[in-house]
């Protein structure tokens, strides 16, 4: 028997922050993941990294930062994780500094930039490519335990099963797409897998190779999921071939301008409305004004300084000008929303548990921090603060089990467990009825057409699977009777405080979901 044994599924930030924390308390782990870290969906995280250090002289403090996110999450996130995520930002920053992460600098001075609905700068970056940063230094310091035999690597491996007996996570069967040997692997489980993408190709700026099938594959196995409803349209992507190309919320902070053409000449339309933020207002409130003007929007990037571009904004016109064939300094932009978020995803406690033990989750695929909507630069912060909470967790919980052994089985043949056929038919659904604007109607008939392809075809695990997950999604869209944050219902308008300042829950039990609706935890004294 083998104690002490952690499996991390996913080797983005969540996943190497925890490998590292597991690691520094001598705990060994397993990283997880179908392509290596160089590969994953945080490379391509652009803006920064929020932390109210308050280095330009603005009074900022993490209260500021915790009013901050709880507003922008419409007042839906839980009080006392926020709390513990703002309150430890700092500290995160701090700790990235000491592994030699190049945050933009004034002589020894962090500076902080303004993303959406913060009225403080309080964003540290990297150019416009602070996700591929914070990956390149995180991966350097989880070799440093490799090397000591504290983190093993597996990537080009998939999950395809949680070992759970008695509502406790004993292990993962994994299978090597190199080989097709397959694993049982004990010990407990952190999930880092991010988000959904491939449930909404061509409509996300993220990699399709989050498909979101370890998250179907834990609810059809009895873990909880919660808030699905809630999907954050980036106001500001391109269209690109096969998906969405992202232009950084950075370009707002250092004087981007949205637009349309009012007359042949430009209104720019969020600062006629929100003259205290505009362009700068959250996510969700300018996605929805553009979608609700039914016109061609632009991004104004020409005013920004040939300085600004050059220190802070190098990359992303280096990418417009490669992608788009357009230089943002000379010309105007076509933007328009794009899916950039899930905030919703694994329910998961403050301190990352789910409802079974030896199971926990971090980063994009756990429901935490950000309630309805996420504010930018809060989402790289929670992987890495969610990423080393799980790790300490599991780290405890481990010190009590003792596991089996690895079991390794020889395959000579392997498949990718993912279908593309299927994948196209529920994108199909998808489309219209989790778009920004939903109703009763629209919802009522993807539920519907998604249960008729269920009962025209054979239910593979994976349709199976992504079915239960797509259903669980519609479900709660449809029970969410309220506009909040990211949901917008057009035959309820109004926020309901009421009735649905609530966290929505669902689980499976075979093909039977059951949804149900959990008060908000409030922060305790302290």
């Amino acid at each position: 028997m083998t104690k002490r044994k952690v499996n991390i599924i996913g080797a983005g930030l969540a996943g190497l922050s925890a490998s590292i924390h597991l690691a520094q308390q001598n705990v060994p782990s397993r990283l997880i993941s179908l392509q290596p870290s160089e590969r994953a969906q945080s490379v391509m995280a652009e803006g920064g990294i929020n932390a109210a250090i308050n280095t330009m002289g603005e009074n900022d403090e993490p209260l500021n930062h915790y009013n901050d996110t709880l507003k922008g999450g419409a007042f839906l996130a839980d009080e006392n994780a926020v709390w513990s995520l703002t309150q430890n930002a700092p500290h995160i920053v701090e700790w990235l500094c000491s592994l030699g992460v190049p945050f933009n600098m004034k002589g020894n001075t962090l500076v902080l930039r303004n993303f959406g609905g913060q009225k403080k700068k309080r964003t540290a970056y990297s150019k416009s490519s602070t996700g591929k940063i914070l990956m390149s230094a995180l991966i350097d310091e989880a070799r440093k335990y490799e090397a000591q035999g504290l983190i093993k690597r597996y990537p080009h491996h998939q999950l395809t099963e949680f070992i759970i007996n008695d509502e406790v996570c004993e292990g993962v069967k994994i299978t090597d797409l190199y080989t097709g040997n397959t694993g049982k692997l004990y010990g407990a489980v952190i999930v880092c897998t991010g988000g959904m993408n491939s449930l909404f190709p061509e409509m996300t700026t993220g990699t399709a190779v989050n498909t979101g099938d370890v998250t179907a594959q834990a609810f059809s196995q009895g873990v909880a999921l919660a808030n699905l409803e809630f999907i954050q349209y980036h106001p500001t992507t391109a269209a690109i071939p096969g998906k969405r190309m992202l232009i950084s919320e950075a370009a707002r902070g250092e004087g981007g301008r949205l637009f349309i053409y009012k007359d042949n000449k430009p209104f720019y339309f969020m600062e006629e409305k929100y003259p205290e933020l505009g362009n700068l207002m959250p996510r969700d409130v300018v996605s929805r004004e553009m979608a609700a003007l039914g016109e061609q929007v632009y991004l104004d990037m020409t005013g920004i300084d040939s300085e600004v571009w050059k220190s802070r904004l190098f990359d992303l016109q280096e990418e417009c000008i490669r992608l788009l064939g357009k230089d943002p300094q000379k010309e105007y932009i076509k933007v328009s929303p794009g899916i950039h978020y899930f905030m919703g995803g694994i329910d998961v406690d403050e301190q990352h548990r789910t409802n079974l033990s030896g199971l926990y989750a971090a980063g994009e695929c756990a429901c935490q921090y950000h309630g309805a909507n996420r504010l930018g630069g809060n989402s790289m912060l929670g992987a890495i603060y969610g990423g080393s909470v799980a790790a300490n967790m599991a780290a405890d919980y481990v010190k009590t089990v003792d596991y089996k052994d690895s079991e390794w089985t020889e395959n000579n043949s392997c498949n990718l467990l993912y279908d593309y056929a299927v994948n196209d038919e529920i994108a199909e659904i998808m489309k219209n009825a989790l778009g920004i604007f939903r109703d009763k109607q629209t919802l009522e008939k993807a539920v519907s057409d998604l249960e008729a392809k269920a009962g025209a075809k054979m239910m593979t695990d994976v349709f199976a699977n992504r079915y239960l997950l797509v259903k669980a999604m519609l479900l709660s869209a449809l029970n969410r009777e309220e506009s909040r944050g990211a949901h917008t219902r057009t035959d309820f308008p109004e926020k309901d405080d009421e009735h649905f300042r609530k966290t929505t829950v669902v689980k499976c039990s075979g093909f039977d979901i059951t949804l149900s609706m959990r008060d908000i935890a409030e922060r305790r004294a302290d």
